[in-house]
Formats: structure tokens, C-alpha cells, sequence
């Protein structure tokens, strides 16, 4: 008697499919079977010869739990999330009150989100420019220790409790993450440049949208970028760009990787698609991100990063907002709004749709950016973001045909906007199974339990393998 069966999923074999049935007892994958006469389980879940990919993995998202629970919270994200076809997520640590910055505060908020995950979660670590002048560093090595999967520093101001670096300060934070063998994730952008320009064009009385993205100038990401690669380079660090929007960011990228560099890269759906000139124009504050988005120049590179191996995965920088108080309330406008759109939702099948069903992505290339690529960086695989026996039985089932329309106020997320509304696709997440537990069906929507989702800290400190197309 097995837990669960899963019936009829078509499941990746390379860039070819292969029809199957999966066995699942005690969340765990048992086995696939082509002939199922005789197996009886407690629970039959027909996934109808859909295309069934390892589950899907976000790394990159703020859902603000504890704290600032008016934006988003730990049900509602992780509802959105299993709605869009994510097993698990991995938040970061400065959108909660407080922030995550040392094991007391990490306790502090796996207590209050605990009860309430319909996914897997893991966490990002945190250390801040604080941290390095209040001589806190110690603090890296606990969190590694408690299992946090990595560490994210800031270049430009985010929330008052958790402060940016300066330059040397990055530099002392890259080196006592690297002691702890983990990834040091940055928000690439030198803060004096787009401090400087916002302040010059707020002056002149710019107050159009496509403003604040003229403001963080291209070349403020790129010196960043830049920066972090060096900084890798000269202590022995891994260093992950996250959210990246330079299309040129990729040539760096790969050229770092080329010589040795342990650097990897993760963009964002919206790079993908939307350029600063016509979304910001139409959208305002509700394509207000940052990095901001950049040009339709941008876009082209950054596919090509994800289809010959610079760029190695997709996350969605999740970051809601509420809408009346946080974009549109009275004395708001594109300099003083706050930056952020939610995306937990969308990522798959927009990647689904615009990536493999139109040919700019292969099925295998697909799984490595949803699935596998994530997961082996942030020392998770094979137990998440892989299909074998005898690992966690998470799983994305798509249906390939399905054309559908996205829609912000049907969007389960409390932050209904964003620039992907009216897109229409070919390609939808229709079940979500965590740990062999249906939590998302199509027709009946969440189906999981409150606080089934459990916290996964880190397996392993294994590495991406550098594979380049040329």
C-alpha cells in the first residue's frame, strides 16, 4: 500500500518526455512503474499525460512575514506560490520586522511563518553594513549553522533594519560569508550613481515614469556587477548577481566564469519581456522596480544568457506592495512609491509559455532553470529540484495547450498589479504536489493545509558546473 500514485505523468527524459506512473510513500518518491495492475494506494492522483517537471523552485522572494503582513503574507504568498506551480521558495531576510540578520532573529521568524506555508521554504541569510562596523560578523557563521542557504547583501538602501554596504564593508562581508562556503548574493547597483541622478532629475522636475529608470543608470549595474566579481576573485568567494536586468551583465558573467570565477547569475520574468520606455509609461509605479527594467536591447541579451549557460536561473524577486497606501495614496509619485511587483505567481507559466512552447528554451533547459539549477546552488539537490527515487516527491504538472489570460484581480497574492496583466499565454500549472501532497488544483485552487509547508535547510554546499554554449 503506497501513500500516493500519480498516474499518467509525462515526465522529462533530456529534451524528450516519457509517459510513467510515480510511487510516493512518506512524501518520497518510491518508484515509476509503467504497469500499475495491483498497486493500491491511498490516494490516486491523475496528472492526464501533462508535462510533470521536478518541483518548481523560486529563490528569490520577499513575502514580509513577520512584520509587514498589510503587503503580503506567509499563506498568501505561499498560496500564490503553489498556484503558479512553486514547491518551494527561499525568502529573503531584510522584508520582515525584524530582519533576519542572526539566529535569534531567523527563530524569530520560522516561528511566525510556521503555521501558515502551503510550500517548502528555505532561508536566505543576512549580513549588512552594520554588521561589518558593529563588528557582528560572527553572526555569518551561526546563521550558516542553523542552515540558512545563503546570504544576501545590499549595495543601495532597502529597509532601515537592515543597512546597505559600502564598498570596503561588501568587501569584509564577502569574506566572512566565503569562510562558510556559502553563496553571497548582491543587489548589484552602486548606490552614489543612482543616488546622484535621482536627486538631479527630481530637480529638473522629472516626474514622468520612465524617469526612475534613467535615474539607475545601466552602467550602475554594470559597476556592480563588476565589483562582485572582482570581490569573488580576490577572496575566494561565490558570488551570485541577483535580479539581474543588464542584458551585458551575462557577457560578464560568462567571461568570469570562463576564467575561474565562482559567480552565478539569476534574472527576473519582467527583464524578459518588458522594456522601461513603453511599461513604465503605461504601468507608472506599478512596474517601479529595482534594478529598474531597461531595454528591449536588455531583453534579447538575457534570453541568450539563459539559452548558452551565462545566465543559470529564474527567480521572481516576489515583492508585494500594498496598492492604497504603499503606489497610489496622496502625495505618492515615481521618486517616493515603493519599488516592487509580485511574481511568485506568474514565473512559471510565463517561462512555460514564452520560453519552451516557443521554442527559445529546450525541455531539459527548462527544467535546469525552474527545477534543478536552483536547487544544486543553494545546496538543496537532489532532495528538491530533481525526479529520482528516494527524493522529496515535489511536483509541477503543466498543461502544455492550455491558453489562458493573466488577470491581476483574479491573482491570489494580496498585491493584485503588476505589468503582466492582460498577457496572454499557452501553458498552465493545473496541480501542485509537495512532498506527494496535492496543495494547488486547477479546478478547486488551494486544496493544501495551512502550515503543511515546512522549513528545508540547507543538504550540501555543492556548486553549479560551469556549462557554456558557444
Amino acid at each position: 500500500m503506497y501513500d500516493v500514485l500519480i498516474t499518467n505523468a509525462r515526465i522529462p527524459q533530456g529534451d524528450d518526455t516519457k509517459l510513467t506512473n510515480i510511487l510516493v510513500r512518506d512524501g518520497i518518491i518510491e518508484g515509476f512503474l509503467q504497469d500499475i495492475e495491483g498497486i493500491k494506494a491511498k490516494e490516486i492522483i491523475d496528472a492526464e499525460s501533462h508535462l510533470t517537471l521536478p518541483g518548481c523552485i523560486d529563490p528569490h522572494t520577499h513575502i514580509n512575514d513577520p512584520g509587514f503582513t498589510h503587503r503580503e503574507n506567509f499563506f498568501t504568498g505561499t498560496s500564490a506560490a503553489a498556484t503558479g506551480g512553486i514547491t518551494m521558495i527561499i525568502d529573503m531576510p531584510c522584508c520582515s520586522k525584524p530582519s533576519v540578520r542572526s539566529v535569534e532573529q531567523l527563530e524569530n521568524k520560522v516561528n511566525a511563518i510556521k503555521n501558515k506555508a502551503i510550500v517548502d521554504y528555505g532561508m536566505w541569510g543576512g549580513v549588512t553594513g552594520e554588521d561589518v562596523r558593529n563588528d557582528w560578523l560572527f553572526n555569518v557563521r551561526e546563521q550558516a549553522d542553523f542552515g540558512v542557504l545563503a546570504f544576501k547583501v545590499y549595495m543601495t538602501p532597502s529597509v532601515p533594519t537592515y543597512p546597505r554596504v559600502s564598498d570596503p564593508e561588501m568587501l569584509e562581508a564577502f569574506k566572512a560569508v566565503s569562510e562558510t562556503g556559502l553563496i553571497v548574493g548582491v543587489h548589484s547597483e552602486i548606490y552614489a550613481i543612482c543616488e546622484f541622478y535621482t536627486k538631479k532629475f527630481e530637480r529638473e522636475g522629472r516626474t514622468d515614469a520612465p524617469a526612475w529608470a534613467e535615474a539607475r543608470k545601466a552602467i550602475s549595474e554594470k559597476l556592480a556587477i563588476q565589483m562582485g566579481i572582482y570581490y569573488a576573485e580576490e577572496v575566494g568567494a561565490r558570488f551570485q548577481v541577483v535580479h539581474m536586468a543588464l542584458g551585458e551583465g551575462a557577457r560578464m558573467v560568462r567571461e568570469a566564469k570562463m576564467r575561474g570565477v565562482d559567480v552565478v547569475a539569476e534574472t527576473c520574468p519582467h527583464y524578459l519581456f518588458f522594456n522601461y520606455q513603453e511599461s513604465m509609461t503605461k504601468h507608472g509605479v506599478f512596474a517601479k522596480i529595482a534594478p529598474p527594467l531597461r531595454t528591449k536591447k536588455d531583453n534579447e541579451l538575457l534570453w541568450k544568457g539563459l539559452q548558452d549557460g551565462s545566465i543559470d536561473f529564474i527567480g521572481t524577486d516576489h515583492a508585494p506592495y500594498e496598492v492604497a497606501t504603499e503606489k497610489t495614496a496622496k502625495g505618492l509619485h515615481i521618486w517616493n512609491a515603493f519599488p516592487g511587483i509580485p511574481g511568485v505567481e506568474t514565473m512559471v507559466p510565463v517561462i512555460v509559455s514564452e520560453g519552451y512552447n516557443k521554442g527559445r528554451i529546450s525541455l531539459s533547459r527548462l527544467v535546469e532553470l525552474l527545477c534543478k539549477n536552483a536547487a544544486i546552488n543553494f545546496g538543496l539537490y537532489p532532495k528538491k529540484g530533481s525526479m529520482f527515487v528516494g527524493t522529496d516527491a515535489d511536483f509541477t504538472i503543466i498543461d502544455l495547450d492550455r491558453e489562458w489570460t493573466i488577470k491581476n484581480e483574479e491573482m491570489v497574492t494580496m498585491a493584485k498589479y503588476g505589468p503582466f496583466d492582460g498577457m496572454k499565454l499557452k501553458g498552465k500549472p493545473v496541480k501542485t504536489i509537495v512532498r506527494g501532497k496535492l496543495v494547488y488544483d486547477d479546478k478547486k485552487g488551494i486544496v493544501g493545509e495551512q502550515g503543511y509547508g515546512k522549513l528545508i535547510k540547507r543538504q550540501n554546499e555543492n556548486k553549479l558546473q560551469k556549462i557554456l554554449k558557444f
